[in-house]
């Protein structure tokens, strides 16, 4: 039996863990730039606003009914999802992370074991030890863990949070429940297809013949309909590196000069560069580009983009900088009102599979100070240390103007009791 683990409204809850006063308060999440709500509290959606609401278009609602609004606050999510997880990791030993706020768990060792209280002590141990409130659904596969966690969610004053599909008969109700486009892994266009030809709900979707499915939604389709009918068949992923690393960000104004571009765009690179240190690989190439903005209609459009190939494969901010201001120098045309900007970097390979030519290598001396800046920087737990190109004073950076205090991971920021 497998079981997917998913924390409940993980962003709001979050911020409720330190904010006690806003339990059952509705609470929304916004985007980077404090652009669109991309977390509601139950509350939030009971009122209305829906998941990639822009924010300025709902200010009025947000006033209306009191709804507190956040920042995205990524520093505090991610490591209390680091805590969650840590917790559930001492219930088995295999284990899936499959995002920030959902896991998948391997019971199927656990035969002589009560699987309905042993997530019941798994569901109380994670809020007692983090304050997260979590569902968790048990099946035979992926897919089925995934529909009995909907159910555990949907229906959690029954349930208490935790729901199995342990037989045939509860599978098969489950499958006549649930739409067709929610199940995992069937996308709005599989949907459209699939409700054309009379399939409604998921049960449909598994009384279908296996040579339709596999024609119209290939091999993958016909994987979530064997995992449907109980047959698992998606294996536990084991984390890999990153094929390709963005930094892209849209600015909190329009820039038209140069210099300001250049500084953004070398701060894309160094972070391009310190995500591919702690994969231990090193990239072959850069992608740079710019956009204009596209609301504006009144001014003039341009998009551009330009791949820079490195000279040698690198991890060096140094070298990854220079490629990226080559990039923009071609790229860049003056008079033009720029939004966004951008740096993927591209052709990674682990740091160790790469030999180096004799005329072609990277400086020594970039490993250490490299290894100095990131310990530097991880130990304030900001990028105290910086190159001369980006900005010192960290003036051009994300709207946050609705940011909690990073209560776990800046000293500054930690609660005070007064007692």
């Amino acid at each position: 039996m497998i079981a997917l683990v998913d924390c409940n409204n993980f962003y709001a809850s979050c911020e409720r863990v330190f904010r006690p006063d806003l339990e059952n308060k509705p609470i929304v999440v916004l985007s980077n730039n404090d652009g669109c709500v991309i977390a509601r509290s139950n509350e939030a959606k009971a009122l209305g606003v829906p998941m990639g609401a822009p924010a300025f278009q709902y200010k009025q609602l947000f006033e209306q009914h009191a709804i507190h609004v956040f920042s995205s606050n990524y520093a505090l999510y991610g490591d209390m999802s680091s805590r969650v997880m840590d917790t559930l990791a001492t219930f088995c030993s295999d284990m899936e992370i499959y995002s920030i706020d959902e896991a998948f768990l391997d019971l199927s060792g656990m035969h002589y074991v009560d699987l309905g209280a042993h997530s019941l002590e798994m569901k109380r141990r994670v809020q007692k030890y983090t304050g997260i409130p979590i569902s968790i659904g048990i099946g035979p596969g992926k897919a089925l863990a995934k529909v009995a966690n909907r159910i555990a969610k949907k229906y959690a004053q029954k349930t208490q949070g935790v729901y199995a599909l342990d037989s045939p008969e509860k599978i098969k109700k489950a499958l006549e429940w649930l739409p067709i486009e929610d199940v995992w892994g069937i996308g709005r266009k599989h949907a459209a297809r699939l409700n054309s030809v009379g399939v409604k709900r998921a049960i449909d979707f598994v009384n279908l013949p296996d040579e339709w499915v596999k024609k119209q939604m290939a091999v993958v389709g016909l994987r979530l309909k064997k995992e449907l009918q109980g047959t698992p068949v998606l294996d536990f992923e084991v984390a890999s590196p990153k094929k390709m690393i963005a930094t892209t960000r849209s600015f909190e104004t329009m820039y038209t000069d140069f210099e300001n571009l250049h500084e953004r765009v070398s701060t894309f690179a160094v972070i391009c560069a310190e995500k591919l240190r702690k994969q231990a690989s090193v990239c072959n190439m850069l992608m740079v580009f710019v956009h204009t903005n596209s609301h504006r209609k009144d001014l003039p459009q341009y998009a551009r983009s330009i791949v820079v190939p490195l000279p040698f494969s690198s991890d060096s901010n140094i070298e990854l900088i220079r490629a990226a201001a080559k990039g923009l120098k071609l790229i860049y045309k003056p008079g033009l009102y720029y939004k966004k900007a951008g740096v993927i970097a591209m052709g990674i390979v682990p740091r160790n599979n790469v030999q180096y030519s004799m005329f072609d290598s990277p400086d020594p001396r970039h490993s250490v100070l490299m290894k100095m800046m990131d310990k530097i920087n991880s130990q304030n737990g900001y990028p105290l240390v910086k190159h001369a190109c980006q900005d010192s004073k960290r003036t051009w950076k994300m709207k946050q103007e609705k940011l909690s205090p990073k209560y776990t991971t800046k000293l500054s920021d930690i609660l005070v009791v007064k007692c």
